[in-house]
């Protein structure tokens, strides 16, 4: 055989070799294609449909954790539905041996937090057996002390701020700037008190009466959940509803919680389940999409509306 047709075979078995090499390399990377495809479809189905791997009700004894951060208010991780549908898995579940609400929220809306206060109360009652406590972190006050006052027990950390056991409406007066300014201001309204605490209106004695007593209302209502709540354990002051907070330390001594504690020591030393499982309701891609795009779409509503006067229901 000629040294040219030798040359030519070394050259074909080399191409038809570096093909099936290729073809090897291909199979691979659609393999690998195909792997990466399927684990980002099981994420995103687990996310969007917030999927359980495995159920809750194989972990064992254990001990449920729900948390509240932040402000309590809706369509917040700290609303009352977010909250309340936590801690009704948290009771639900067979194997939780008691539930611990952790708080650090600086309060928020009288109604939400009244709204997780009732569920609270109704599940208990409910499961007798199974207690609540909650544990302070940095910040219990307002609205969240209001739901703290429904459980069994309240632990905090020394230097924890607790109380701030009154009610606010606040508001601002541009009367006299305008004035200075020249500025007129014109408000058609049906209903003689339909622009209640208008900021750009001088302010009316009687609707200042009005709105005094409503929140004195609301002040009575927080009062009486947490004498309910607290019963004997409570040690009155003249000062304890007049909004003030005290550190984790003081809010012992007054009965307005009951001891020191972490989720841990709680977990471990008050309920003997140191196995924690935290039922915190979790926001799916899904939730994110649509507050992400329904934000967008009511700042470009906003922007329309604010460029042109309109008749409205509200204030």
């Amino acid at each position: 055989m000629s040294d040219e047709k030798v040359w030519e075979r070394q050259a074909l078995e080399h191409l038809l070799l570096e093909n099936m090499k290729e073809q090897r390399r291909g199979r691979r990377w659609r393999a690998a294609l195909r792997l990466m495809t399927l684990i980002v479809f099981v994420g995103i189905a687990i996310n969007v449909f917030d999927i359980k791997l495995g159920g809750q009700s194989k972990l064992g004894k254990h001990t449920a954790l729900v948390n509240l951060q932040g402000e309590i208010a809706p369509n917040t991780a700290a609303s009352a539905e977010a909250i309340n549908l936590a801690l009704n898995e948290a009771f639900e579940n067979p194997e939780s041996v008691g539930v611990i609400l952790r708080i650090n929220s600086p309060g928020g809306s009288p109604v939400q937090s009244g709204i997780i206060h009732d569920e609270i109360i109704r599940l208990r009652a409910l499961h007798p057996q199974k207690p609540l406590h909650v544990v302070v972190e940095e910040l219990c006050a307002s609205g969240g002390y209001y739901v703290a006052a429904a459980a069994d027990q309240i632990f905090v950390d020394k230097a924890s701020l607790v109380g701030s056991i009154g009610v606010i409406m606040g508001g601002f007066g541009v009367t006299g700037l305008m004035d200075k300014l020249g500025i007129e201001r014109r408000v058609i309204a049906a209903g003689k008190n339909k622009a209640l605490l208008d900021p750009f209106s001088k302010e009316d004695p009687k609707q200042k009466a009005f709105i005094q007593d409503m929140i004195l209302e609301v002040h009575e209502q927080f009062i009486k959940v947490v004498r309910d709540g607290r019963g004997q354990r409570l040690k009155e002051t003249p000062e304890m509803f007049s909004g003030l907070v005290w550190n984790g330390a003081r809010s012992i001594e007054l009965g307005l919680t009951d001891a020191t504690g972490t989720i841990d020591s709680v977990a471990r030393d008050v309920l003997k389940a140191p196995n924690i499982v935290d039922y915190t309701t979790k926001e799916n891609l899904a939730e994110r999409v649509a507050k992400r795009f329904g934000a967008a779409m009511g700042e470009g509503a906003t922007k329309v509306l604010l460029r042109n006067e309109f008749l409205r229901y509200g204030n």
